[in-house]
């Protein structure tokens, strides 16, 4: 069984979150065949490869969301891989925040109450929470939109609220799944800009799962996922992928 381990960028933090030797298979398909990687303390990652290597299923065994097959997945020394759901739950809750490509608000809460709700079920008063809530739809530039769902927004309002509800709780690590993939390319730079500024700002670690290189190019170092492996020749990846998609 392969792995590879990419070098760590000149300068970053100590290992919060690392991955060996991760396997895991939907079924008869296998996604993960022995990946390994390295996030560091204020560090932001960018994982690529084509459509379907595994990147997404990688995330969700970093984040706890799935539990890989084999290999480990260590948090700030302590395996997470072991840790029951009750465990899992707080830590998404504290510690981790994780953007979806589609966002994933709430269609029936305000942006507001999408924001608030993190804090709401780590028990925060209701009032206390809708004004660290607001804080952040204005840090986020979406100040004035308190008052809107989801289907009134337009995608990068709901993406840039989305942002806001992932870092509202103040997390360690933010997982960020084709953040972009959604938005036309201003709003998607817009969304990276914000990213990427408050994430160095706070001295958060983001391992953030893309396929466009001008996503890529906002990370402090990129690795490649090739044949549910991580590699390090990133650049090498991408230009396969984009020779594919131009034959078709």
């Amino acid at each position: 069984m392969s792995s590879s381990t990419s070098s760590t960028t000149s300068g970053a933090g100590s290992p919060v979150l690392t991955a060996r030797d991760l396997v895991k298979t939907h079924g008869s398909t296998p996604a993960l065949r022995g990946a390994s990687l390295e996030l560091r303390t204020g560090e932001i990652l960018a994982v690529t490869g084509a459509s379907g290597s595994g990147k997404s299923t990688l995330l969700h065994c970093l984040a706890g969301i799935v539990h890989p097959d084999e290999g480990s997945v260590d948090y700030r020394g302590e395996r997470l891989d072991r840790l029951p759901e009750n465990q899992l739950s707080a830590l998404r809750r504290t510690d981790f925040g994780v953007v979806f490509q589609f966002g994933q608000l709430i269609p029936e809460l305000t942006a507001l109450d999408n924001v608030a709700l993190p804090l709401l079920l780590a028990g925060a008063s209701r009032p206390a929470a809708q004004e660290r809530a607001g804080e952040w739809l204005e840090r986020f530039g979406v100040r004035g939109q308190e008052s809107l769902r989801p289907g009134e927004m337009s995608g990068g309002q709901a993406q840039r609220v989305s942002l806001a509800r992932a870092l509202v709780t103040g997390p360690k690590v933010v997982f960020a799944d084709e953040p972009t993939g959604a938005l036309d390319s201003l709003a998607g730079e817009q969304v990276m800009t914000a990213l990427a500024h408050t994430a160095r700002e706070s001295g958060i670690s983001v391992l953030l799962i893309t396929h466009d290189a001008r996503v890529a190019a906002y990370a402090d170092r990129e690795v490649a996922l090739r044949d549910g492996v991580v590699v390090d020749d990133a650049a090498d990846a991408l230009a396969a992928e984009t020779s594919v998609e131009a034959s078709r």
